[in-house]
């Protein structure tokens, strides 16, 4: 602004809907170097109609010319502290500015009008100029050139960012920062601070590891101590030990609400080494260190893809690092800074073939890196899979070999070993199958060391996944039976039969009826068939509800359907083990392993069912509160067991006697873990929330006048 008369005045605009908001800091009469007088930050609003509003004029921060960058135009900000003596200076004197700066409003609002206009001409031919520039350039440019290439592309993406702040954005950003301080400012909190300081402190100086019990973060002791080494650095302080007036210090730093403080914590946090700069390593190292804080197990696990992540969305030069502006930008103005195609269009076309090895990555290397992302995200299930399907390879091979030495195996060929090696992986199938609903056992061994390498979160999926295999165990060896060996035993000759099978089913050869009306053919075909009923209406279509059947087969859908009908299992393994001992072709005890494989997995499975039926009984829950929400959610609070240690991401199982005294449902619990309660919120979605809805609604009270129209009911409601 060339033409801007000698007393000068810095403006800056903020967008806001319907007008605009012009800021200036500034002093009557004040020349460049700053000679004490007082300085005063003003607020305008500028409004369509070119009218002026003085909302206010407070003391602020000015800037000085230095002599060093006098030429480069800059200014070197020097900080006026607002003492009580500048809030106690003459009220006439800001009177007389005001009355002399609105008689300038009119006209300084359209000098800064046009000022704007032609600042937004010169940025956009300055693009063009560089994506003029860069295409003729584009043929000849060494690798040294695309990384300055690479540079000034993100100087100019860091010009445009400075000019698309908004305070919308800076609100949003302060919400998301608000890791670093949860109580809020005022006199009492620092109160709490120096009490604790005073039971902490030695000698007047209270220690490193003691600063998170201090400021109020017991639970996050590592992120305190992170926190107490940023502020210490940001100070140039790496001592162990801070005095009073050093946690006020600190204090007052965390518990500043302004977006840029905390921004500039988090930065320091991040940025050990002091250079400005972020690299992929430490945002990894920041991602770990905040899950820890806040409880996150899984987010652990995933902080280096999380990081990469970050990085590609920050660093689109590939240049290795991240500033803090970028930071900034991002949490400001997130679709602006990543949406490169519009805000850059001229600069992403004319750099788009000098960082075209900066950005592309070749197909191979980008499958290995899915690939390598895809081990670490899965490695666990990979392995205990493989593990899984080795042990079924090994158990068939086993048992195809023993019986292909057998003299049966004359008559019946290769269909009899087929088919008992498809009975002995339904066997190991059938007693593991019973390990991941056993919830206790799963709950107590995602306690210890061996959560790191088994994945004790996906029991169900487990237990899906085998229900798979021991369907295709069922068909090889049913299959076998009924459709291969028995008709080749039935068919042989009597030669043969005499020679290799009398020993087994005596002198006279049985017929296939014979044979199926056994002890062993009636258990086989009896548990196909209720296998087959509970394989089939545990399915997601029949326990979803997605199928509508008509009436009155429409109570073979849902939930329920699926409940009851999994407990026919309890007569398949009475029949599986009335199988496993009258078996045609094993009279020896010892040679039966059918009792082998299920007694330990039979016998946990009860002692758990038998568990949870006592502490149903005995651990009972008061209900507190329920209330019905519009759209079909019931929220349920209840008192917290005694003993009761809950952590951010558990689920409990919820029983209504009312609805189904067998029935147990998984619900996220959604309550804090501070709360002297817990809740969860259940969504109407099959018959048995249906009800529970139901039974509700009836002990609810209506809504009254001047409250919500919710259904509700607390203690205080009359029990039915």
């Amino acid at each position: 602004m060339n033409d801007i008369p000698k007393h000068e005045r810095r403006w800056a605009s903020d967008s806001v809907p319907g007008k605009a908001t012009v800021s200036a800091g500034t002093s009557p009469g004040t020349e460049s170097s700053y000679t004490g007088d007082e300085f005063v930050e003003v607020t305008l609003d500028l409004r369509d109609d070119d009218t002026i509003v003085l909302r206010s004029v407070e003391p602020a921060v000015i800037n000085i010319d230095d002599s060093s960058v006098a030429g480069s135009g800059y200014d070197t900000p020097v900080s006026v502290p607002r003492s009580p003596s500048m809030r106690r200076s003459s009220s006439r004197g800001f009177r007389h500015f005001s009355q002399e700066l609105k008689a300038e409003a009119v006209a300084k609002a359209k000098q800064f009008s046009q000022e704007l206009r032609r600042f937004s001409w010169s940025h956009g031919h300055a693009s063009r100029t560089l994506s003029s520039s860069s295409a003729r350039a584009g043929t000849s440019t060494t690798a040294g050139g695309g990384f300055e290439t690479a540079l000034a592309a993100r100087a100019l993406r860091k010009q445009r960012a400075q000019l698309d702040r908004t305070r919308t954005g800076a609100h949003k950003a302060l919400r998301s920062l608000k890791f670093i301080s949860s109580k809020s400012n005022g006199v009492d909190a620092w109160n709490e601070v120096q009490k604790n300081f005073d039971k902490l402190a030695k000698d007047g100086f209270l220690h490193r590891v003691d600063f998170g019990q201090c400021i109020g973060m017991k639970d996050s002791k590592e992120f305190a101590l992170e926190l107490f080494d940023a502020l210490g650095r940001k100070r140039r302080l790496k001592v162990e030990k801070i005095n009073r007036e050093e946690l006020f210090e600190f204090w007052s730093q965390i518990t500043d609400q302004s977006f840029d403080s905390r921004l500039q914590i988090f930065f320091d946090m991040v940025d050990k080494n002091e250079d400005g700069r972020i690299t992929e390593e430490e945002v990894k190292e920041i991602i770990m260190l905040s899950a820890s804080a806040n409880k996150l197990s899984r987010l652990q696990e995933q902080a280096e893809e999380y990081a990469a992540l970050i990085m590609e969305e920050l660093d689109p030069e590939r240049l290795g690092y991240i500033e803090l502006w970028q930071l900034e930008t991002l949490l400001l103005q997130k679709d602006t800074y990543l949406n490169y195609s519009q805000a850059l269009s001229y600069t992403s076309q004319a750099l788009s073939q000098n960082l075209q090895g900066l950005r592309k990555k070749s197909p191979i290397r980008r499958m290995s890196r899915r690939f390598i992302y895809y081990l670490q995200e899965n490695w666990k299930r990979l392995w205990i899979l493989t593990l899984w399907v080795c042990i079924m390879i090994g158990l068939f091979t086993w048992k195809f070999i023993q019986y292909t030495r057998k003299d049966a195996f004359h008559i019946m060929g290769y269909c009899l070993p087929t088919a008992k090696g498809g009975a002995e992986t339904l066997k190991f199938n059938m007693a593991l199958i019973l390990l991941p609903v056993c919830r206790n056992t799963i709950t107590w061994l995602r306690s210890t060391k061996l959560s790191y390498v088994i994945p004790f979160d996906d029991n169900i999926n487990f237990h899906k996944t085998i229900a798979g295999a021991i369907v295709i165990g069922v068909i090889l060896h049913a299959g076998d039976h009924l459709a291969c060996d028995f008709p080749r035993l039935v068919s042989s000759s009597e030669a043969d039969y005499q020679k290799y099978l009398k020993g087994v089913f005596g002198h006279n050869r049985p017929s296939y009826g014979d044979i199926v009306k056994g002890v062993e053919g009636v258990t086989g075909i009896l548990m196909v068939v209720l296998m087959a009923i509970s394989f089939t209406l545990a399915t997601k279509w029949f326990r979803r509800n997605l199928i509508k059947l008509p009436e009155p087969f429409s109570r073979l859908t849902g939930f329920n359907a699926f409940w009851y009908s999994h407990h026919l299992f309890v007569i398949v393994y009475v029949l599986l083990i009335i199988h496993g001992v009258k078996l045609y072709l094993v009279h020896k005890w010892y040679y039966q392993t059918t009792w082998m494989y299920l007694t330990v997995p039979l016998l946990l499975y009860a002692s758990e069912r038998t568990l949870r039926l006592f502490r149903s009984g005995l651990y009972t829950v008061r209900l507190i509160k329920v209330a019905i929400y519009p759209g079909n959610v019931l929220t349920l609070q209840m008192s917290k067991p005694p003993q009761f240690r809950y952590k951010s991401g558990q689920y409990m199982f919820v029983q209504c006697a009312a609805v189904s005294p067998f029935e147990w449902h998984p619900f996220s619990i959604t309550s804090a873990p501070g709360d002297d309660y817990l809740s969860v919120h259940i969504r109407q979605l099959g018959d048995w929330t249906q009800e529970l809805k139901r039974v509700f609604s009836e002990v609810c009270e209506p809504p009254v006048s001047g409250r919500s129209g919710l259904l509700r009911a607390d203690e205080t409601t009359k029990k039915r």
